[in-house]
């Protein structure tokens, strides 16, 4: 088996239950494990600003699935979340990111590995590090350091909102 991690965000339609359900669904994955959950976090947007915050996490999924063929398990988790691509950096009601397969390094036509831009989002490293404390990404160096460069970034856990209890005064 390999270790893959999956980034996971949403900012639509209930946003942490998009990101818990698809948690489970990635749980569900044929010939995989999840081994490792992060907390959720609460992020402002990266490139378009003007929509709701994020919540985003990351996943440990051990698995015996190509990298093609666990992005394609991705895209129709996705795609039955009502994912729609309008226009880069949207606003989505699931968005996952296939960040690292094992060691690969390489670029095929829709995948990258390790994910290109994941270096530079402090949203993808505080939860990877919080599930993978000693992570080092290939080609690009520990990812604790890496996230010390995007001091700039607000991110911090999520706290969902106190639920009134019926008859409470």
């Amino acid at each position: 088996m390999v270790t893959a991690y999956i980034g996971l965000g949403a900012n639509l339609d209930d946003p942490a239950g998009q990101v818990e359900q698809a948690m489970n669904e990635l749980a569900r994955l044929p010939e995989s494990l999840l081994a490792a959950r992060s907390s959720l976090f609460a992020t402002a947007p990266v490139g378009y600003a003007e929509q709701p915050d994020f919540i985003n996490a990351v996943v440990a999924l051990e698995t015996h699935l190509s990298p093609r063929a666990l992005l394609e398990a991705m895209l129709d988790i996705e795609h039955r979340h009502g994912r729609n691509r309008t226009f880069r950096n949207a606003p989505r009601t699931l968005d996952l990111d296939l960040l690292l397969y094992g060691a690969a390094h390489f670029h095929e036509e829709n995948l990258t590995l390790p994910h290109p831009r994941m270096h530079e989002r402090a949203f993808v490293l505080q939860p990877l590090l919080e599930i993978a404390p000693l992570l080092t990404i290939p080609g690009l160096g520990r990812a604790d350091t890496l996230l010390a460069l995007c001091g700039d970034q607000s991110v911090h856990r999520h706290t969902p909102p106190l639920q009134m209890v019926e008859g409470a005064a």
